[in-house]
């Protein structure tokens, strides 16, 4: 049996595009192996799938800010280096696929270490740290935007990014009905990513009283975030997370308000939702999400507001400015390629079986 290591953590955008693969590697005859931290998001959605060995190793994240962990952390990636080494030598595998984040680092550092081939994944309009790492070791870096390939070189492949098969398969009726909705209205999606937004959750809040009587909004807040206060709001319905019932939620929604994260617009792109895009700050980030949202308001697939000019009365602007222009961003959006970009990594990930084979 063919032995594939995946590799990616942080945030779930470093992880969904594994999902989307996952039943498909293992129809083909792939052995899964999963490699990532003891406590990040990466192994709450990947230790208890069927098929997939987990391995647990330390890691430490790269940091573009002043903190005391700066200090510690590099002994843990060079913990993590040497787990990894010890993980990859037992298992053998053929090839490691990378979807990035600090986890990855010392995965394909040791990958490479053991002649095992790396395959990486670049989800954003510009290679992030992790990557331009992970590139000195991958024989190809896989990207969602083709300015990231041609950024990267040689070793760039403008593939798109693997997305769930299940996203496309909700239904809108089992979507209003988690909601308590009753579809009169349009329904606005607000998604912060894993991890939450709270300025846009908070600016959300504070717009609600002008933009309920023309919207229902469905507001995943993120765990921790929930306001008790709003509950039994009507037109209003909060949840910390979905996870069964996402692809239902987003068959009942008809514009999206979302952070920029690569994967995520990408998905929203591929189901044709008009987003407002408010990218995470750049004194907080590399400012990859900023890039992201620019290149998709250019393209006239989603607006943007920045968060350093959002305020309650800003967002609602913005909203109602988002369904007056909805129709025309989904044409837009009708004219793109098709963002999914799962067959095209399912044959890279193939295309480099059969060199390491060949070269054997």
């Amino acid at each position: 049996m063919k032995k594939l290591v995946l590799t990616g953590g942080g945030t779930a955008g470093h992880v969904t595009p594994h999902l989307a693969l996952l039943n498909r590697l293992q129809e083909t005859g792939y052995e899964i192996h999963y490699i990532g931290t003891r406590d990040g998001i990466e192994q709450d959605l990947m230790r208890e799938r069927e098929g997939v060995a987990y391995h647990a190793i330390s890691s430490g994240k790269l940091r573009r800010y002043l903190s005391f962990r700066n200090l510690t952390d590099p002994f843990r990636v060079l913990a993590g280096f040497f787990q990894s080494y010890k993980i990859l030598r037992g298992i053998r595998p053929g090839l490691v696929f990378s979807k990035g984040g600090f986890v990855a680092v010392p995965v394909v550092a040791a990958a490479f270490m053991l002649g095992i081939p790396v395959l990486a994944h670049e989800s954003d309009l510009t290679p992030g740290l992790a990557n331009r790492i992970s590139a000195l070791f991958a024989k190809k870096v896989a990207t969602t935007f083709p300015q990231c390939a041609a950024a990267i070189g040689r070793k760039g492949v403008h593939t798109g990014t693997p997305m769930r098969g299940e996203l496309f398969e909700g239904s809108r009726e089992k979507g209003l009905k988690f909601a308590g909705f009753d579809g009169k209205k349009p329904v606005l999606l607000m998604m912060g990513g894993s991890q939450g937004a709270q300025a846009v959750n908070e600016a959300l809040r504070a717009a609600l009283p002008d933009i309920l009587p023309q919207m229902d909004v469905l507001h995943l807040c993120g765990k921790g975030k929930l306001d008790e206060t709003l509950r039994g709001t009507k037109g209003y319905f909060q949840a910390e997370y979905v996870d069964r019932e996402l692809c239902d939620v987003l068959a009942a929604s008809d514009l999206v308000l979302s952070r920029s994260g690569a994967t995520a617009i990408s998905e929203f792109l591929a189901l044709k939702k008009p987003m407002l895009l408010v990218p995470y700050p750049k004194g907080a980030s590399r400012g990859d999400q900023i890039l992201n949202a620019q290149d998709f308001e250019k393209r006239g697939l989603a607006l943007t507001l920045m968060q350093e000019n959002m305020t309650g009365e800003t967002l609602r602007d913005k909203l109602f400015e988002l369904m007056d222009r909805k129709d025309e961003l989904r044409a837009n959006q009708m004219k793109e390629p098709n963002a999914d970009g799962s067959g095209a990594v399912l044959s890279l990930i193939g295309q480099l079986f059969r060199e390491k084979k060949e070269n054997k």
